[in-house]
């Protein structure tokens, strides 16, 4: 995979070490990220909330209880005669407790489930909804797919996050009550904690600075290994995979890629464990120096037994809790730094932006569609796809577009439709810009079933119903963009009928031929009530009986609509009332069938080439 020749926004660089300063800026991420989880689930967030900060008081609640047992038993031990009264009342006490902070513990985690699958859900949603305003170019740019796929990452990972956070909170609140009573006792048992966890923090830190920078310079090559691990085992490659032995050329490229990622990851992780058992030992260290610190002032009559447990138990739990905190402080700032890519695309912003006033798309169609010097190329590439282009596509007209692969023709198509905007030149309906026009009223006036059309692991009313979703309950208005194909012939025939599932990917679903896939295609088209209908090719797997048949249909059924064709096959061509003809993305000729055999120009050797083939 090529690396992404754009200029970035500035990242942690392969050598770059993330500072402290950085860190803390990535929190700024933070804000955006709680706003999304809120309207996940308000509801949720606030009882997670809740739950986390009762949860956060019962580390000190059980070890003062704790206590306070002890220096009873302690006492009575001294004095037998003593009622034992208020030990019981104390053990009853710590076991309410603990049964409270397990079923805390418990109502936190199935919070947290529920909460990080909502928001998974509503996150996809999000990517979703954003990736139908964007531009079809900003597609066909790997950069954009980059971002779009660690997008996709951040759906179930980032969840996680919001554990972490409140985590946190929590953490600092039972931190703030557990270093009370060690300040009370011993200020200098605080210095001992932070010895003891800084190291471990730091080290924590540095490495996962480097996992990130590993996993987001794999992106792309991640995108190759979910593509060849695609392309191996799919129903829709094993034909081609077995025909041309492609096997062991996939398996050996997803083997050195995969073989890759495990080796950065591995000197990683070894690297990790070797430091991480370094700073453990220091760590342990600080703990037991400040063990031996409680127990000298035991010995000496200074604390009680119960205060020694006290303390001991509360210094453990601090160097635990703290040391937690610090730790989830790098991952909370590492996840900070995931959720910019999140939010990165987000910030991707169509280029076709809607014109604040749009007009009303005409109904009908008075002057057509008229292209004005229009020029094309695609997006990162310096080779013009269009360029020049003028013509006049009249209302009611049936244009058929000629010319060899990489012409133009499919490019000029998509300009009709606006799914691209020209590079230069403008293209005019009824004398107005079409980008004046409201995008989403223009979209449903131009039906398009295009040669690379998708086949929908769906059923045949879901797949034909795509043409016009909002009818898809409609099943009269299914059956008669059905009969318009010439697809009802095949889908009476179907065990389910309209309901039967297409394609291998789920149960009772059934393999179509090409022709017969193209027919439930070319229903689409009929879906909706277009002014104008484009045919990219659409009939290329039928033979040239169907096709010339799809096409007579085609013409019966447009004669009041304008319409344009794509076609290889010189007997479907002529039956348009003007053909076009391309080359290098730049009209040569343009008139009837006749007319251009006359000429004895371009059209006419390519019809000549394609006769002598029948000859």
């Amino acid at each position: 995979m090529s690396a992404m020749a754009a200029p970035r926004k500035k990242r942690p660089g392969k050598d770059e070490k993330l500072t402290f300063k950085e860190r803390l800026a990535a929190l700024r991420n933070l804000p955006a990220f709680f706003r999304m989880v809120w309207q996940t689930s308000p509801g949720l967030a606030i009882g997670n909330t809740v739950l986390r900060v009762a949860q956060s008081a019962m580390p000190l609640s059980l070890l003062y209880v704790g206590k306070l047992i002890i220096d009873q038993v302690v006492h009575l031990t001294k004095d037998p005669g003593h009622s034992t009264t208020w030990l019981w009342q104390l053990v009853a006490l710590e076991f309410g407790l603990a049964i409270l902070s397990d079923a805390l513990s418990r109502a936190i985690s199935l919070l947290d489930g529920l909460l990080g699958d909502l928001f998974a859900n509503h996150t996809s949603v999000k990517i979703m909804e954003h990736a139908a305003k964007l531009d079809l170019d900003q597609f066909e740019d790997a950069e954009f797919y980059d971002k779009l796929e660690r997008a996709r990452q951040q759906t179930s990972g980032r969840t996680v996050l919001l554990a972490q956070v409140l985590s946190q909170v929590q953490d600092i609140i039972t931190i703030v009550f557990l270093a009370a009573g060690l300040v009370f006792f011993n200020p200098w048992l605080i210095l001992l904690l932070l010895l003891a966890v800084i190291p471990a923090f730091l080290n924590e830190s540095h490495f996962n600075d480097l996992y990130y920078k590993l996993a987001w310079g794999q992106t792309s090559d991640r995108r190759e290994l979910d593509y060849i691990r695609y392309l191996g085992a799919s129903d829709e490659t094993a034909k081609e995979v077995k025909v041309f032995d492609l096997s062991n050329f996939l398996i050996n490229r997803f083997k050195f890629i995969s073989n890759k990622f495990y080796t950065d990851k591995k000197v990683l992780q070894i690297r990790d464990s070797i430091w991480g058992t370094i700073f453990a030992i220091v760590g342990a260290a600080g703990y037991y120096a400040a063990y031996v610190i409680i127990i000298l002032q035991t010995i000496r009559g200074h604390l009680s037994i119960g205060d020694l447990a006290f303390l001991a138990g509360s210094f453990r739990q601090l160097r635990t809790t703290f040391q937690g905190i610090l730790i989830r402080f790098s991952s909370v700032t590492q996840g900070a730094l995931y959720l910019r890519d999140l939010f990165e695309y987000f910030e991707i912003q169509p280029k076709m932006v809607p014109v604040l006033h749009p007009r009303a798309f005409p109904r009908p169609i008075q002057q057509g569609f008229t292209f004005e010097d229009v020029g094309f190329k695609y997006i990162n590439s310096d080779k013009w796809a269009i360029r020049h282009l003028n013509f006049t596509l009249h209302p009611g007209e049936k244009l058929a577009l000629v010319g060899e692969n990489g012409a133009g023709k499919t490019t000029l198509v998509k300009l009709l439709s606006r799914l691209y905007d020209p590079v230069e030149g403008r293209i005019l309906l009824d004398g107005i810009d079409l980008r004046e026009y409201d995008l989403k009223e223009l979209r449903t006036q131009v039906g398009v079933i295009f040669q690379d059309y998708q086949r929908y692991q769906m059923t045949v009313s879901q797949n034909i119903a795509v043409g016009n979703i909002a009818q898809s309950n409609n099943l009269p208005m299914i059956e008669d963009a059905a009969r318009q194909s010439l697809a009802s012939p095949l889908i009476e025939k179907m065990p389910l009928g309209y309901e039967q599932m297409l394609g291998r990917r789920f149960n009772q679903g059934i393999e179509l031929s090409g022709g017969e896939w193209q027919k439930i295609a070319l229903a689409r088209a009929y879906m909706k009530d277009a002014q104008l209908l484009i045919l990219d090719e659409p009939t290329s797997a039928l033979d040239a009986r169907a096709e010339y048949n799809v096409f007579l249909r085609f013409a019966d059924l447009t004669r009041d609509k304008t319409a344009v064709l794509i076609s290889h096959r010189f007997s479907t061509v002529r039956m348009a009332n003007r053909i076009l003809v391309l080359e290098r993305g730049t009209l040569v000729e343009i008139g009837s069938h006749e007319e251009l055999l006359a000429r004895k120009g371009r059209y006419a050797e390519l019809f000549e080439l394609q006769a002598a083939g029948y000859k």
